[in-house]
């Protein structure tokens, strides 16, 4: 046996696949931005310039590179995520992020898989033991890409082409991928919020409310309360998986819908603002200022201009 070639077949195996899902992903995007696809849980995305820095709530998910590079920025640290590295996600985090590798010959190519929160239950229900790792830390981190976790994401994107085969095997390939994740470096991450009545969990469900409520007024005991936690314990967990404080967390909510807002020029300034729950004017042009780096109208033609594209799904509600 050429022990030389075993060595070297499985990263030659993973750049094959690497290359066939970037020219998958090409074919079915073919222009900048976010696409939608037949199956709900999985969006292609394409950009063919560096970006400017946007801000954008990514949810609990899996992005695996095909082509280029991109950073995002939470709380003052940086994850790099490109060809060798994914970006996991294991809560909802407001985040600002921008394509840093990318050319008309070489776009940035990524497939984004969203977690299914009762699918990794039924793994951790199921599953062997925890491998080591200590607690789950952040909510969101960045690890090497293997030659199983790429095949498996390629599988996926085939079946976009066999509409038919959808319904029963990309369920099998999901809960693949998500195993491998459980078991691998990242499974920590994953079942720190996961494993249910873990303050992980509850944090979750914390950030759940944040989201469906986020036009309302804070009261951070009642908060507390309805996840079972005290509020300093509330507070503590909540920084060490977001990087922010529950309040910060709301006011990111409601800043970033109202430039979504604008950019889709659904309103004027002052109604963006009373429409994600501030009550001054003054208030949220100072807040979006300090968030954005300028006045609301300022900050929204700078990003036409520089023909910005969300790479997330938008704040619902």
């Amino acid at each position: 046996m050429n022990t030389d070639l075993a060595l070297t077949e499985p990263a030659a195996r993973l750049e094959r696949d690497r290359l066939e899902l970037a020219a998958r992903i090409e074919r079915l995007t073919g222009r900048d931005g976010t696409h939608a696809t037949a199956l709900p849980a999985l969006t292609l995305y394409r950009a063919q310039v560096p970006g400017v820095q946007l801000c954008a709530v990514y949810e609990p998910g899996l992005v695996l590179v095909a082509q280029g590079a991109k950073e995002l920025q939470l709380g003052g640290e940086t994850y790099r995520y490109d060809q060798a590295n994914c970006l996991i996600t294991s809560i909802d985090l407001p985040v600002s992020s921008q394509v840093v590798a990318a050319s008309a010959e070489r776009p940035y190519l990524c497939a984004m898989l969203r977690f299914d929160a009762r699918r990794i239950g039924e793994l951790l229900a199921g599953s062997r033991p925890a491998p080591a790792g200590g607690a789950g830390g952040r909510g969101i981190g960045a690890g090497p890409v293997d030659a199983p976790m790429m095949d498996a994401m390629l599988r996926l994107v085939r079946l976009l082409d066999s509409p038919a085969d959808l319904p029963a095997l990309a369920p099998l390939i999901e809960c693949e991928l998500l195993y491998r994740l459980l078991a691998g470096e990242q499974g920590p991450r994953l079942r720190h919020v996961a494993t249910s009545g873990s303050r992980g969990q509850r944090v979750s469900h914390a950030i759940g409310w944040l989201k469906n409520h986020y036009r309302e007024p804070l009261r951070i005991d009642a908060l507390a309360e309805a996840v079972n936690m005290s509020a300093s314990s509330l507070h503590h967990h909540f920084r060490a998986l977001t990087a922010m404080s529950p309040l910060q967390y709301q006011k990111q909510l409601r800043l970033q819908e109202a430039r979504r807002l604008l950019m889709a020029r659904h309103c004027d300034v002052a109604s963006a603002a009373h429409r994600v729950g501030y009550e001054s004017p003054s208030q949220f042009s100072r807040e979006y200022s300090r968030l954005f780096g300028a006045p609301p109208l300022r900050d929204v033609e700078q990003l036409r201009r520089a023909g910005a594209v969300p790479d997330a799904v938008p704040l619902a509600g």
